[in-house]
């Protein structure tokens, strides 16, 4: 059921148990790190839940053709519409609930960065959950629990989703993405995440930008560095990930310097005061001062 997907076995086999044993539950919340799978294990989960032979491995019942078509009438995925998920969208999912399932005797809706609904559409929502249908199964899948109402997390079969050993992922890269190159660092920034090292792969100069800048602290004047660092002012959606990988690189680069060591603290005050909503600019333009100051003593 679900070979082609890696890591969290152990929420694998409980899903499959359920299907065995035709015990599904009516609300289930999928959560853990962005990227590591829970939509891909949702889907697998939610074809089979609507199987017509759920026994069967490679079944081509009408269900399952429909599904992977794209059009299965008893199968719903919600998604954030710019960067919400609101009332309206959970209404109108309401409203199909209400019909019976057309291909099976159940019904799966997947609400995708459900962490991302409104507080209204939550609550919306909550009407749904206390008094689901019968044939109704309904997928949360979230990266932050915590945006999540109470009420709503303790009506859901909660689902904690572990993030993926490093060595899982560079094996899967390097099968699906033969023709990429994914260095040690990026591996280790995207935390177990497949997705997000794709995503920062994808932006490999400017990390590669980065580890130069962090290496000519003790060279280069402090001009230099900050004519060096016009991506990062730049780069305001990417910096937590870009001072993350600044945190990796001072580490391994103080084995030989100690001063870089010094540097992880500097690094770790930007991100403070980044939270707190102080000066974009100014906070760029201190942690660059400061790690320069190092190398001058």
């Amino acid at each position: 059921m679900f070979e082609k997907i890696i890591g969290n076995e152990k929420n694998k086999s409980i899903l499959e148990k359920s299907i065995k044993l035709k015990k599904t539950s009516h609300s289930y919340l999928f959560w853990g790190t962005e990227g590591i799978g829970k939509r891909l294990i949702a889907l697998e989960f939610a074809k089979k839940i609507l199987c017509l032979e759920p026994e069967n491995e490679n079944c081509k019942c009408k269900s399952c053709i429909e599904f992977d078509s794209g059009s299965n009438p008893d199968f719903l995925i919600i998604e954030p519409e710019d960067g919400k998920i609101k009332i309206e969208q959970i209404r109108n999912m309401q409203r199909r609930v209400a019909e019976k399932p057309i291909n099976s005797n159940k019904k799966v809706y997947i609400i995708d960065n459900s962490d991302q609904m409104t507080t209204e559409a939550q609550n919306c929502l909550l009407k749904t959950l206390e008094e689901p249908p019968e044939y109704l199964t309904i997928i949360l899948i979230c990266s932050n629990e915590y945006n999540m109402l109470s009420t709503i997390k303790s009506r859901c079969t909660r689902m904690h989703f572990e993030n993926l050993d490093l060595d899982e992922v560079k094996k899967y890269l390097t099968q699906q993405y033969p023709d990429q190159e994914f260095d040690k660092n990026i591996l280790e920034l995207s935390q177990g995440s497949i997705g997000r090292a794709i995503k920062l792969n994808k932006n490999k100069t400017l990390y590669e930008n980065v580890e130069n800048i962090l290496k000519n602290f003790k060279t280069k004047d402090l001009i230099d560095i900050i004519t060096m660092s016009e991506e990062i002012y730049n780069e305001k959606e990417e910096i937590n990930s870009l001072l993350e990988y600044m945190n990796i690189l001072a580490l391994q680069l103080s084995k030989e310097d100690f001063r870089y060591i010094n540097s992880v603290d500097i690094i770790e005050d930007t991100k403070k005061r980044l939270k707190a909503n102080s000066n974009y600019d100014m906070c760029i333009d201190n942690l660059l001062f400061n790690i320069w100051y190092l190398f001058q003593k």
